[in-house]
């Protein structure tokens, strides 16, 4: 890792400052349809299970944690062991700095070492845009090639309001007749720096 790089890889010790950046999505918007704010305790189990298998990443400012990204299952069936579910967090304070581009840019390179063909972000989406939740989501991961690929109406209810939620896909690599199985994420983490 370069040394000024500002992209690591998380821990479970990181889940108090983590929590720092997710709380104020779950308690005062609908960007996360999570109502009540995880425990230190059960986002480091979160943290210590999405390990086992893929990145997990945090972007610091001045060594203080921005925002963090990581991947997780698309679906638990081995056909699906090819795609992924992203997700991506930014402090409130430091969003539109180019924080979560390089997160996902991060990850996006380890994803491609592992062999990950498919990245699946799921996101909620108002019908129209209110204090709790924008579409700030959908054009973020638009202009990073990801395309719209299915939308649920009114699935997701959250300070009283009913909201949508999309589903939104970018193909990372050749999909092959004999494809190369996926790599854990310790088989590769090693080998890559995140800048």
């Amino acid at each position: 890792m370069e040394k000024d790089c500002a992209i690591r890889v998380a821990s479970p010790r990181d889940a108090e400052a983590l929590l720092r950046v997710y709380a104020p999505y779950v308690e005062r918007t609908a960007i996360t349809f999570e109502y009540e704010v995880p425990s230190v305790q059960e986002f480091a189990e979160r943290i210590g299970r999405t390990l086992e298998r893929y990145p997990y990443l945090v972007a610091e400012a001045d060594g203080v944690p921005a925002g963090y990204a990581y991947a997780g299952p698309f679906n638990e069936r081995a056909a699906y062991d090819w795609a992924v579910e992203t997700t991506v967090y930014v402090d409130g304070d430091m969003k539109r700095r180019g924080i979560g581009r390089k997160l996902y840019g991060a990850m996006e390179k380890i994803l491609k070492a592992q062999n990950i063909l498919n990245l699946n972000a799921c996101i909620a989406y108002p019908a129209e845009e209110d204090p709790y939740l924008t579409k700030d989501s959908v054009n973020f991961h638009r202009r990073l090639g990801y395309r719209m690929v299915g939308k649920f109406f009114q699935c997701g209810y959250k300070f009283d309001h009913w909201y949508d939620m999309v589903w939104m896909e970018k193909q990372i690599g050749r999909h092959t007749a004999h494809q190369p199985a996926v790599k854990p994420f310790g088989a590769v983490a090693g080998e890559l720096s995140f800048c």
